[in-house]
């Protein structure tokens, strides 16, 4: 089985479900499908979501699907999950390709919509007041005593 970096440098495009919670609530864990497109460095856009690597853990290659927020003058991406307290500089050969593509209950999220244009305007470009925000929801509902635990006791 090819890894997703040799599947895209082969066909160009891979098709994939996440594992994690770092892009909710625009992508949800194992039931939304994202397409990823091969693009250069040069073609990515401020608010592109991007798959890129991290250098291995444990032996294995750690693939992140996270949106891009900036671009730095050396080329350098500043990358953060839409549901993340903290980013980081992702180098540009790093950076394997562009979501074009999410399916959620088999249909299409339009990314022209006006919904997902406000999302992306009043969600993930004020990313430093949402860190605060996502941090003290995160304090609230994980301390003793949180929110979590009273709402959802047993």
């Amino acid at each position: 089985m090819n890894s997703i970096a040799e599947e895209l440098e082969k066909t160009g495009r891979v098709a994939y479900t996440n594992q994690g919670v770092s892009m909710r609530p625009l992508i949800r864990a194992g039931r939304d499908v994202w397409v990823i497109e091969k693009r250069s460095p040069e073609d990515i856009r401020k608010y592109d979501v991007v798959l890129f690597r991290r250098p291995p853990e444990n032996g294995r290659r750690v693939y992140v699907l996270h949106r891009v927020l900036k671009r730095h003058a050396d080329g350098r991406f500043w990358i953060v999950g839409d549901n993340c307290v903290s980013g980081e500089d992702v180098p540009p050969q790093d950076v394997l390709g562009v979501m074009t593509q999410l399916k959620r209950a088999g249909k299409d999220v339009d990314f022209s919509s006006l919904w997902y244009r406000a999302y992306v305007k009043l969600w993930c470009a004020p990313w430093r007041p949402r860190f605060f925000l996502l941090r003290i929801i995160h304090f609230a509902c994980e301390a003793p005593g949180g929110i979590k635990r009273r709402v959802f006791r047993r």
